[in-house]
């Protein structure tokens, strides 16, 4: 669980529809997850979607691995040039 302690803290009120507004807080995601405890507290949890075709990725820890360091090696300007793979592209428009 997030560690609020010296977070802000800011006062809400719903509307007449019971709904709270997150605003600008929202724009980046898709949806939320919502834990509420016993107590009543509710925790939400921000979500971001991928495509079905790429969530292979994020379920093969070892793929996802190397795609992370290829990207800080590219980051850090470790990469050199293999030159044109143009060759390998197949032609789909052949008659």
């Amino acid at each position: 669980m997030p560690n609020f302690s010296g977070q802000k803290t800011k006062t809400v009120r719903p509307d007449s529809k019971g709904r709270i507004s997150l605003g600008k807080r929202a724009q980046d995601y898709s949806g939320y997850t919502l834990k509420e405890s016993a107590d009543g507290s509710i925790l939400l949890e921000p979500l971001i979607e991928v495509p079905a075709r790429e969530a292979w990725l994020f379920k093969n820890k070892e793929a996802l691995s190397s795609v992370q360091k290829g990207l800080k090696q590219s980051a850090a300007g470790k990469t050199k040039s293999l030159g044109s793979f143009a060759k390998y592209i197949a032609d789909d428009k052949k008659e």
